[in-house]
């Protein structure tokens, strides 16, 4: 019994190394794209297959985060020889990743060079969404394409569902993952007692707490596999070497979406209207996320009432940060089936 077992964890071994082998090499490119206010450009990195050579709205992703940490150390974190931005650019895709200003690689404003509470919160939701609006036009206008795929994460939900209500001639399908809605729960994101500043600055292991919020205690050790925390955070915190120059180090994030959530979602009021979403929508989160809890989720999807072959979906034993965790495959599945029946895959 114990010889057959290790026969098939041998073959599936081989398999799992012939279909590594077998993923299409990645063409990779980064770009600075001007956003639409002066003296600010938008990090924007593409994945796609390196012999892809035509190019359809159906088969074109583009990616936002959410609101304390960049793109790219979460959506192309290599853990276990992939990202997530592989999985969907090895399967035919042109994919994209936008970091908003004030955040990762983009422009950060000069208002961060002051102490946090010098200036009133930066990069609010309708800031952030100009920054989406430049790097989708800039895709549009690249690729010959009409439309494109929006996926966000977190706050990223919040502000590509609300550039799909006010451009839903430019988006294919809309994919909410850990969508936020109005809250009847306190928000992990705090910036403490007082006027809310500026920006706020978050600690690894601050980091590491919020992730792990509400995970039972048998079930923490074996959630993040070994290394893959470390390896997020090393790369997250590289984005921000002013911070790292800080004692102890810190990672800098903009408050506006702190002070937009305090007026909208925290005081029972929508930030936009789900009615006017009116392409396909697929919510998406896991059972244990407590910054975006399943009852936000839930209260919105019935609100879509114009999307039409709308989907939710609940993943099991993962957090907000699935997408770093050992069950993230269940996520990268469900989103790509969503993609890839417009694609006609």
């Amino acid at each position: 019994m114990r010889f057959s077992a290790v026969i098939l964890m041998t073959i599936s071994s081989i398999f799992a190394s012939a279909a590594l082998a077998q993923s299409p090499k990645l063409a990779v490119e980064e770009m600075m794209v001007p956003s639409s206010d002066a003296g600010i450009e938008i990090y924007v990195r593409n994945k796609r297959p390196a012999d892809m050579t035509s190019f359809r709205p159906e088969r074109t992703v583009l990616y936002v985060h959410g609101a304390t940490y960049p793109a790219s150390t979460a959506f192309d974190l290599q853990l276990d020889g992939m990202s997530w931005m592989d999985y969907i650019a090895s399967r035919g895709y042109d994919v994209y990743l936008l970091d908003l200003r004030g955040y990762g690689k983009s422009t950060r404003p000069k208002e961060m060079s002051d102490k946090p509470e010098a200036n009133a919160p930066l990069v609010r939701g309708e800031t952030a969404v100009k920054d989406i609006s430049s790097v989708v036009d800039f895709i549009l206008k690249r690729r010959n394409i009409s439309k494109v795929n929006l996926l966000g994460w977190s706050w990223g939900t919040t502000l590509m569902a609300t550039y799909t209500t006010q451009n839903a001639a430019k988006v294919e399908r809309l994919v909410l993952y850990a969508p936020a809605w109005i809250r009847s729960t306190p928000s992990l994101v705090q910036s403490g007692s007082g006027p809310i500043p500026a920006y706020r600055m978050v600690r690894r292991d601050q980091a590491l707490g919020r992730w792990l919020t509400g995970v039972a205690d048998d079930k923490k050790a074996s959630l993040i596999p070994a290394g893959w925390f470390d390896a997020w955070a090393d790369a997250t915190w590289a984005t921000d070497p002013d911070g790292g120059k800080m004692d102890p180090p810190v990672l800098r994030a903009p408050n506006g979406v702190v002070i937009d959530g305090a007026e909208f979602f925290g005081a029972g009021k929508a930030y936009y209207d789900p009615a006017k979403i009116t392409v396909p929508t697929l919510l998406v989160l896991a059972e244990w996320d407590k910054d975006t809890p399943p009852y936000m989720a839930q209260t919105l999807f019935p609100l879509l009432t114009n999307s039409p072959g709308k989907r939710f979906v609940q993943l099991a034993e993962g957090t907000h940060s699935i997408i770093m965790e050992k069950n993230r495959l269940q996520l990268f599945k469900a989103v790509q089936a969503f993609f890839d029946e417009a694609a006609g895959l």
